[in-house]
């Protein structure tokens, strides 16, 4: 160990070393940014504003458009600033530090999602029970879980990465700082953090992956039994954006979590598909095929 030379400080080679690139590059993730922001907030007004969309389904997006500006917020302002810095460096404890939120928003984001899909399944499958079985306190549990799940599941894998030494390189092959980018530049042996991370990741599918597959397997049954196609058209659209962004998150957040870390460029390109992209479509998934939002937010702008 006296071998090592301990540092204070990470570099993050971010997605490119080209200058010109970088300034392309931050053009881009800068408009991306303020979309997303603009998005997911205009879609908050538009859930608060209008008394239409005060049901179970717009309280859950509403919590969606808020996780979605934190979840872009814990990365992009540090890509950005790296973008047009010479210095791309981010100090340990703010590695630590955004590595938590990041681990808190997306776990969050995941239970949400599932819980969302619950609600469609009772929307769909029980249409005269729905107001009933979806009430307020229930939204209301539903929701803090989601919270409490994602805090307990970053709590656990940041405390252990404290007890990893990093020195020698410190370059993380990555624009921000996620986990598995970090294992790889430890001088003690990170195997017990790989094996809690990948387990914990699993789990979390365990818990809510299921409910998800339960939920739109009798949504799929309940629509196939409406005989008329106009009102399986109905029915399919309610569901259809929800069904989305739960492919667009699950598909690529899963396996960059449970798969071991290469330090690839396909890694970033996956990082930032469920971190940046899914954050800045969410809001036009749900307001370009969902007449009621679309309503609410023309009567906004009349008004």
């Amino acid at each position: 160990m006296n071998n090592f030379t301990f540092f204070t400080e990470f570099i993050l080679l971010g997605l490119s070393a080209d200058c010109h690139i970088q300034t392309l590059l931050f053009v881009l993730f800068l408009g991306i940014y303020l979309l997303t922001l603009m998005g997911n907030l205009v879609m908050i007004l538009v859930i608060i504003g209008d008394s239409h969309l005060h049901i179970p389904m717009y309280f859950f997006l509403g919590h969606l458009s808020f996780l979605d500006i934190c979840f872009s917020s814990v990365t992009m302002p540090q890509m950005l600033q790296n973008f047009l810095s010479q210095k791309k460096s981010i100090s340990v404890w703010g590695c630590i530090t955004q590595s938590f939120f990041f681990l808190l928003s997306g776990c969050a984001e995941a239970s949400l999602l599932s819980a969302m899909a619950y609600d469609r399944y009772a929307a769909v499958c029980h249409p005269l029970l729905y107001t009933m079985v979806m009430n307020r306190p229930l939204c209301m549990v539903m929701v803090s879980a989601a919270w409490v799940m994602g805090f307990l599941y970053s709590l656990v894998n940041n405390l252990f990465i404290h007890k990893l030494h990093f020195c020698g390189s410190n370059i993380i092959s990555h624009f921000c700082c996620e986990l598995p980018s970090l294992f790889p530049l430890s001088c003690t042996d990170p195997t017990a953090n790989k094996f809690l991370l990948s387990g914990s990741s699993g789990f979390l599918g365990l818990l809510t992956l299921p409910l998800i597959l339960f939920s739109y397997s009798r949504i799929i049954s309940a629509i196939l039994n409406i005989r008329s196609s106009e009102g399986q058209a109905k029915a399919f659209s309610t569901c259809s954006s929800h069904l989305t962004v739960v492919l667009l998150f699950y598909g690529t957040a899963l396996f960059r979590y449970i798969s071991p870390a290469s330090g690839s460029v396909l890694e970033r390109v996956i990082s930032i598909q469920y971190s940046v992209i899914t954050s800045l479509l969410n809001p036009l998934i749900y307001s370009l095929k969902n007449q009621e939002v679309k309503a609410a937010l023309q009567r906004m702008l009349r008004q």
